[in-house]
């Protein structure tokens, strides 16, 4: 027997209309926590100038 695969943001069942989310509403709660930096990948933080420096010495 197989466990089907609930909504990330409320564990509601899915629906095929917003996969793989169960509606709008946790689909945009999604897209809001990216934007408000809610997600992050670990790790050391970036430096901005390091990274500017790294994109200037590749377009060389």
């Amino acid at each position: 027997m197989t466990k089907s695969r609930t909504c990330p943001i409320c564990r509601k069942a899915r629906s095929e209309a917003f996969t793989p989310f169960c509606s709008q509403r946790c689909k945009d709660r999604d897209l809001a926590r990216w934007f408000s930096d809610s997600y992050a990948v670990p790790g050391p933080p970036a430096d901005p100038e390091e990274l500017a420096r790294e994109d200037w010495r590749e377009q060389d």
